[in-house]
Order: structure tokens, then sequence, then C-alpha cells
């Protein structure tokens, strides 16, 4: 574990339905699950939870693989992705299913909102876990919902592109409280293959307005120079410096989780 990386954080576990987690935690104020990319909860993360609890929250990262504090390496990463694809808790390839680990992270979040208090909890996914947060919105505690280059299913093949990653039911309860107020945020690089162009359509016809799409020019010749490989918005592509594209959607994310968690 990457003891230099976690400076700040408090290390637990969190158990329920049998399974235990080791869970980050770091600030004071409304609780903000943070739910790491591939591979896992990297320096990148740890840091982007650290500005979370800068806004007044308290930043929760549930460790669901990889090894806490660890630097990105190909390799690391291969693992982590081919284990992730395999476990029954992640549905990397069904299109009408929710991921059975949302489960476990509503439960988790019902209880970092007890202990924590405020109006609800806020809910960021990346990568992998992407799309977690809409499963999580099943729960009327979630109310700041953010979708950071959503990757499941894994886009194969043009039914996979435009899954949202949920069942029909469930799709229909997130719908609906979409529809009482409640505001998606959804980021991703314009060419980034994982997380195609036909999901985040999927999502403006099943949310209309309740979808706020934020997609930032990866494009050939872009002004910024943004490769066209560019995945992690809010960490491992984040240039921290006024007015770069990532910078700005990360502004976006943090002040969409004060509006919702500490300003409401």
């Amino acid at each position: 574990m990457g003891v230099d990386a976690l400076a700040g954080y408090e290390i637990g576990e969190f158990g329920h339905g049998g399974t235990s987690r080791t869970v980050l935690r770091t600030g004071d104020g409304p609780a903000v699950v943070v739910m790491a990319e591939i591979p896992g909860i990297t320096p990148r993360v740890a840091e982007f939870g650290r500005r979370v609890a800068g806004i007044g929250c308290t930043a929760v990262l549930p460790s669901l693989f990889g090894i806490p504090g660890r630097s990105p390496t190909a390799g690391y990463m291969l693992r982590s992705l081919s284990g992730a694809c395999v476990s029954r808790e992640f549905t990397a390839l069904m299109t009408r299913r929710t991921s059975p680990i949302t489960d476990w992270l509503r439960a988790l979040a019902a209880f970092e909102h007890g202990r924590c208090g405020g109006p609800g909890v806020g809910a960021v996914g990346m990568c992998f876990t992407g799309g977690f947060a809409l499963g999580m919105m099943l729960d009327d505690r979630l109310l700041a919902p953010v979708l950071s280059q959503p990757s499941l299913p894994l886009p194969l093949g043009k039914r996979r592109r435009r899954s949202v990653g949920l069942s029909a039911r469930d799709l229909e309860v997130v719908r609906q409280r979409v529809e009482d107020g409640v505001c998606v945020l959804g980021l991703r690089f314009s060419e980034d293959s994982m997380v195609p162009r036909e999901r985040f359509e999927r999502y403006r016809e099943e949310f209309g307005d309740g979808f706020v799409a934020v997609e930032l020019d990866s494009s050939p010749g872009n002004p910024y120079r943004i490769g066209r490989r560019a995945h992690s918005v809010l960490t491992e592509e984040l240039v921290d410096e006024p007015g770069h594209p990532t910078s700005d959607a990360l502004n976006l994310v943090l002040d969409h989780l004060r509006s919702q968690l500490v300003d409401a």
C-alpha cells in the first residue's frame, strides 16, 4: 500500500452481505463515494478524493480492486482489468443487468450518510465504475451522481455501445428520480473508444435535460493537444491549470457536489 499517496486518509473496513472491503476516508461533511477506475485507488484518485474533501465533504473511497496507493503501470492495469472482467460483481459485458456491486455500494452510501449527515450522498464513478452511480440512485439518499468516462458494459458491438448498464426495472427507477429533479453529470473525451458517443446519446434519450454531458475535445489538432487516447478526465489526464478543459471539468464536478450536498 502506498502510504505517502494516501496521506490524510483514515483506513478502515466496511462489510455488507458477507463481503468486507477496505475503505479510505478523509474530510468532514456530507459523504461522497468515490469509486476508483482501473487499476484501483492510484495516487491521482487519492488526490481527487482530497479535492472532494476540500469543498466540505467526506470523501469515501472503497477499494474495489487493486492495491490502494499504488501507481498505475501497464502490467498492473492489465491484471486489475482481467480480474474485474471475470468477477461476477461487475457485469462487464451484460447490457440489461445492473452490476451486483451496486448493492454493496448502496449499503456503504447509506452507512456513510448516517455517519456524516447532510441532505444526502454523492457518488463519482470512473471508467470501469463510471456508471455505478446510476445503480446507486435506487436509494433516494443518492443526490449527486457523477459518471466519469463510464465504460461498462465494455463497448463491444452496437448494442453494448448504447447500453447504460442497468436492468429495465432499475432504469425506470433512475429515470423517475431524474424526472423528480436529480441531475446526472457525465464526462468523456470525444475520441475515447471506451466511452462511445452512442452511450452519451442514450443517456440524453433516457434522461433528457436531467443529463448534463461534458465532452472534452480530444480530436486531432485540438487546441490543448489532448491525445486521442485520453481517458481519465479527473485523474491521469487532468492538467491542473486554469482554463484547461480538464481543470474546468474538475471544477464543474466539485461545483455539482457542493451545490447538491453542501449548499443545499
